[in-house]
């Protein structure tokens, strides 16, 4: 793809951060932030998944996975939360919110997305995966849990990453959607899986995630 960016106006751009935030950590907060200051993102939307389709039903209900959402990113005014696929019915796809998001702010906004870099060795099993990078771009994150170990791509996503890869961030603000790009954040190795063994198990999750969240986990009995 060419990278040269067109000599028009910087679009208005967003990022999105999807997941099933069970709970939200600093991980994903401290992700968010680097992210948009590295890619100069107005806003980030936070959208929690009500069915994610590539894992098991969670055991917490998407409502309480939310209302974590909404604690942890309220400080923050470049923080949104977005509660569109928690509306949907069946299995929360990428493609369908990206849809929604297009039908919602027009082609005159750039939309990118966060991935982690092991969740794209992967990317090419997502429903209608061809279609989500007409949609938006792709900031792709390494992940700490994975240092050290070698993602192998298929010959399919290597093919696609490198039709598609810019290290320009120019090309994020004068393109709607269309690139790939990569970015080093700090390494935060903090996972939800672990934090919802420390809570089974009555450790403290302090510095893991907000207070807030702490003292509503703790209100509603959550992950005991």
């Amino acid at each position: 793809m060419n990278t040269a960016a067109n000599l028009t106006a910087r679009m208005p751009a967003i990022g999105i951060l999807g997941g099933t935030f069970n709970p939200i950590h600093f991980g994903h907060l401290r992700m968010a932030q680097e992210l948009a200051d590295a890619l100069n993102l107005d806003t980030v939307r936070f959208i929690p998944a009500a069915n994610p389709p590539h894992k098991d039903a969670p055991a917490i209900s998407a409502e309480q996975r939310a209302a974590m959402v909404k604690l942890a990113i309220a400080n923050n005014d470049s923080f949104i939360f977005d509660d569109r696929e928690l509306h949907r019915t069946g299995a929360s796809y990428t493609l369908d919110t990206l849809l929604s998001l297009r039908e919602e702010l027009g082609e005159k906004t750039s939309i990118t997305l966060f991935m982690g870099s092991d969740a794209f060795t992967k990317f090419d099993t997502w429903h209608r995966w061809q279609e989500i990078i007409s949609l938006c771009h792709i900031a792709l994150v390494q992940r700490p849990q994975l240092r050290g170990h070698e993602h192998k791509l298929s010959k399919t996503l290597e093919t696609f990453l490198h039709n598609h890869y810019s290290e320009n961030s120019d090309d994020l603000h004068h393109h709607a959607a269309g690139f790939v790009t990569m970015r080093q954040i700090t390494a935060l190795d903090i996972s939800s899986t672990a934090i919802r063994h420390a809570l089974q198990h009555g450790d403290s999750v302090r510095y893991l995630i907000p207070d807030n969240v702490i003292e509503y986990i703790h209100q509603y009995k959550l992950y005991r």
